[in-house]
C-alpha cells in the first residue's frame, strides 16, 4: 500500500513521459498506450532464427499448432542454437529506441525494454544461465557499460518476472575488437567474428541464453553458441529485444 501510494505520488510530481512521442504515458514506464500499439510484433517468424516470415494466409493452419515454421536457410544450414526468441520488429520506432539505450547512455530505458521483451515473448524460459554477449574490453570501457548485462539482469528482477536464470557475464570472453558489423554481409560478419569469442568456464549440460539487444544476421549469437556447445552446453537460445527483417530480394 505505502509503495503504491509512493509510485501515485511519483507519478504526480515527475510524470513520466513517452520515450517515442514525449507525452505524458500514464504507466510507470516511459511509453504511452498509443506508441506501445505502434511497435510492431514479430508475430510469424522462423522459430529458429525468428527471422520474419509472411503471415499464413486466412484458414491455414496455425505455425504455432504445427510446432513451428524453419526457414529454410535454417533448413539448410541449422544453426548451433535451439531457437532464437525476439519478439518485435527492427523498426524505426525500437531501433529509436534502442539506439539511445545503447549509445546515449540512456540506461533509465532498460526497464521499459524488458518488459517490452516480457510482454512479447511466449515461452517457458526453462533454462539456467543467461550469458549477455560480450563487449570487447575496449569498446565497454569507452561505452562504460554493456548493453545486453543491462537487459539479462533487469529481466530477471523485473517485478513478476519468470526468469529465475543467474546472469554470467563473465562466461565468454571476447577476445578482440572486430571491425563494426554494420553494413556487412552474413559471410564478412562470419568471417569477422571467427576465433572472436572464449568460454572460460565449463558448461557442461546447462541450458544457457544468449543475451542481445538485436539480431540482425544471427553471425555473433551463432559465434558464441559454437563456443558455448564446444563447452558442454546441452541446450542454447538466443534471447533478443528485436529482430531485423529479411533484406529485400
Amino acid at each position: 500500500m505505502v509503495n503504491s501510494l509512493g509510485r501515485l505520488l511519483a507519478d504526480a510530481v515527475f510524470p513520466q513521459r513517452c520515450a517515442l512521442c514525449g507525452l505524458r504515458s500514464d504507466s510507470p514506464l516511459p511509453m504511452c498506450a498509443g506508441c506501445r500499439a505502434d511497435l510492431v510484433r514479430n508475430a510469424h517468424a522462423c522459430r529458429r532464427c525468428a527471422i520474419p516470415l509472411p503471415a499464413p494466409a486466412p484458414g491455414a493452419r496455425s505455425s504455432v499448432a504445427a510446432g513451428g515454421t524453419i526457414c529454410g536457410a535454417c533448413l539448410t544450414h541449422p544453426p548451433p542454437f535451439a531457437q532464437a526468441i525476439a519478439p518485435w520488429i527492427y523498426d524505426e520506432h525500437m531501433a529509436h529506441i534502442i539506439q539511445r539505450w545503447k549509445y546515449q547512455s540512456e540506461r533509465w530505458l532498460t526497464p521499459l525494454l524488458s518488459d517490452l521483451w516480457h510482454r512479447g515473448a511466449t515461452h517457458s524460459h526453462n533454462i539456467d544461465l543467461m550469458v549477455p554477449a560480450p563487449m570487447h574490453w575496449q569498446r565497454r570501457w569507452r561505452r562504460g557499460y554493456n548493453q545486453a548485462e543491462l537487459l539479462a539482469r533487469q529481466l530477471q528482477r523485473q517485478r513478476g518476472s519468470p526468469v529465475q536464470a543467474a546472469v554470467h557475464p563473465t562466461l565468454v570472453r571476447r577476445n578482440r575488437a572486430t571491425r563494426p558489423q554494420s553494413g556487412m554481409g552474413a559471410g564478412e560478419r562470419k568471417a569477422n567474428l571467427r576465433g572472436a569469442f572464449t568460454v572460460l568456464g565449463p558448461c557442461d549440460n546447462l541450458r544457457i541464453a544468449i543475451v542481445d539487444d538485436v539480431l540482425t544476421t544471427g553471425a555473433t549469437a551463432a559465434a558464441i553458441a559454437h563456443e558455448l556447445a564446444a563447452a558442454g552446453a546441452a541446450h542454447i537460445e538466443v534471447w533478443c529485444l528485436a529482430r531485423t527483417p529479411a533484406p529485400a530480394g
